[in-house]
């Protein structure tokens, strides 16, 4: 199989051929795609940037106001775009080219954060700025979701979805570990230029490496409103029970998210009479899900086949909560690092469920479709972050941290069995709709 898809001139792809009998494609041959390094490569771009410009946010506002309440209603500005509007902006990549699309929230958002790296800009100011580079944040990323599947198919489709996963943790443990230090060289005004000067460079990219394609035109030709694109998503992702459960795993997620809100109280308790300082510890937590997810993505996408992916779905999504329960036994540091490790290789299922709900949405509503699912997906993490957070400090984060592994474990394994129900209900369909 490796020295057939060596023999292809590089660049070059054969749509549908990669996962066909189950074969496996591999990260060389993705790589080799124009188009897709362009989009990825825009994308570490823009992660490293932001993972930087969110430490220089944090510093600014709190430098400014001396206020832990404005410091935290300013990250919370970080959340409440994305859930307000995704599911109305994500439908402009439907309805316009979505290159172009790409390319113009990028541009405006260079405009924006260059606009908060002046000295003299307002609190106020500041603010609505936040909200406006996040809230554009919604188009780009459901345009490019939707491109991702018309640069890639079959397996080479999960393949490069792995690497874009692998690149978002990986650039969230860079950016945490490294933004600190360069704000305190350079400053969070020079931090949020830089930003500015990633998104403009992501621009550069995907005008140079993407091709121009038409936008997507409904079927029978009408431009429908805004609204009227919402509630078609709305009623296309959960109108059927396969689509409703796929996105119910990837909203999965605000179960094993929930212990990364509270990792910094919970560092506290493992901290106490210990070598490692608090602050160590909660930057250890906080990069464990992330470690675990970059390996479990990697094995899950080079070792397992597109159908066996399908099959342990369920299983995987078990597992991303599962480990989270040993935090009731009060384990010491070690053993929490590897429960959480653990639960981030669990979270790879994310990569099956993912490539399953782009085969089931019709390529011209892709776009909105995302954007719905993203929207719930910042919902369900915030509202899982926040309610930690209140019950850890009445609790402690260890019972807050089992029970949410309890919970999710019990949402998983009854969306695993739906899963496998809807799964042997469409072959029971293919078989009796098959020629004699």
């Amino acid at each position: 199989m490796g020295a057939m898809r060596a023999r292809r001139p590089p660049g070059r792809h054969r749509r549908g051929e990669a996962g066909a009998e189950g074969q496996r494609a591999t990260y060389r041959e993705v790589i080799a795609i124009r188009e897709f390094r362009a989009l990825w490569y825009g994308q570490g771009l823009s992660l490293l940037g932001d993972q930087l410009a969110q430490v220089a946010l944090a510093v600014l506002v709190y430098h400014r106001t001396q206020s832990a309440l404005a410091t935290a209603a300013v990250y919370a500005l970080t959340y409440l775009p994305s859930i307000v509007g995704g599911p109305l902006l994500a439908g402009l990549a439907d309805r316009f080219a979505r290159r172009g699309v790409m390319l113009a929230c990028d541009l405006i958002r260079f405009a924006l954060v260059a606009a908060m790296a002046l000295p003299f800009m307002p609190f106020w100011a500041l603010c609505a700025l936040v909200f406006l580079v996040v809230l554009l944040s919604a188009p780009f990323s459901a345009a490019r979701a939707a491109l991702l599947p018309e640069v890639l198919d079959g397996d080479t489709y999960v393949i490069g979805s792995a690497l874009q996963n692998m690149t978002n943790q990986a650039a969230q443990m860079l950016g945490f570990a490294a933004g600190g230090a360069m704000i305190a060289t350079m400053g969070p005004y020079r931090a949020l230029a830089l930003d500015a000067a990633t998104f403009l460079g992501s621009a550069l990219i995907l005008a140079s490496g993407v091709r121009r394609r038409p936008a997507p035109r409904p079927g029978d030709g009408s431009k429908p409103s805004m609204w009227t694109m919402t509630r078609a998503g709305a009623r296309l992702v959960f109108g059927t029970r396969n689509l409703r459960t796929l996105v119910l795993f990837a909203w999965l997620c605000g179960f094993y998210v929930l212990p990364e809100g509270i990792a910094a109280p919970y560092a506290d308790r493992l901290a106490a009479g210990g070598p490692l300082s608090a602050p160590v510890i909660t930057g250890l937590l906080m990069a464990a899900m992330p470690t675990g997810t970059v390996i479990g993505a990697f094995l899950f996408s080079r070792f397992v086949t597109p159908a066996r992916r399908l099959r342990l779905m369920g299983w995987l999504a078990v597992l991303s909560c599962a480990p989270l329960i040993v935090t009731a036994l009060r384990p010491p540091l070690a053993v929490v690092l590897g429960a959480w490790v653990l639960s981030g290789i669990g979270g790879a299922y994310q990569l099956a469920a993912n490539a399953a709900f782009v085969q089931a949405v019709p390529a011209g509503r892709r776009a909105q479709a995302f954007g719905i699912v993203h929207s719930g997906l910042m919902a369900v993490q915030g509202a899982g972050i926040l309610v930690g957070g209140y019950a850890a400090e009445r609790l402690g984060p260890e019972p807050v941290v089992a029970l949410s592994g309890v919970a999710g474990v019990i949402c998983a394994a009854v969306l695993a069995l739906l899963w496998t129900e809807s799964r042997g209900d469409r072959a029971a369909r293919m078989s009796a709709e098959a020629p004699a």
